[in-house]
């Protein structure tokens, strides 16, 4: 009975040895994860395809390789950069904002539509706003200098009238 027991606590020992480190194994990232990584990557091989939803046999290629990096406790911006210097910046679902040329891309045409908003407004306010005159201003000088011509021509006219009866 002594041998039965010895041997039934060799097995639970050994049961609970090999379940520790059944535990302690590396967890693999799930499609989530991968996804999350993959979705801010584009197919090199593909156009205009994101990798998380590509078909091809060498996406699911990468996204096996991207399990295994996450696996590994690569970041995603560590991911990023490996298929970056594997393929280039293409891969890339948004270009890096890290030089200033990208930072003039982003800056300059709202801040260009910006001014032609502001222009346009200022026109259109114009166009439409009537002007106001005033007394012996130019323009009233000449509607009445007009009126008094017209005054005149009409009594010529009215003169010429009266002669041919």
């Amino acid at each position: 009975m002594k041998k039965f027991l010895y041997t039934f606590t060799f097995i639970i020992l050994l049961g609970i040895l090999f379940t520790g480190a059944a535990l302690a194994q590396d967890k693999l990232p799930t499609d989530d994860e991968v996804n999350k990584v993959a979705h801010n990557l584009y197919c090199p091989v593909c156009q205009n395809t994101p990798l998380d939803v590509c078909p091809t046999d060498a996406c699911k290629d990468w996204r096996e390789q991207i399990r295994g990096m996450l696996a590994e406790g690569k970041t995603e911006a560590q991911i990023q950069q490996y298929f970056v210097d594997q393929f280039g910046d293409r891969v890339l679902a948004a270009p890096p904002l890290s030089t200033k040329f990208n930072l003039i891309i982003y800056i300059i045409p709202p801040l260009i539509i910006l001014a032609g908003a502001i222009i346009l407004f200022r026109s259109l306010k114009e166009w439409t706003t009537p002007k106001a005159v005033e007394a012996g201003s130019g323009a009233a000088r000449d509607a009445s200098e007009a009126s008094s011509q017209k005054d005149s021509y009409v009594t010529r006219f009215e003169e010429e009238l009266k002669k041919q009866k």
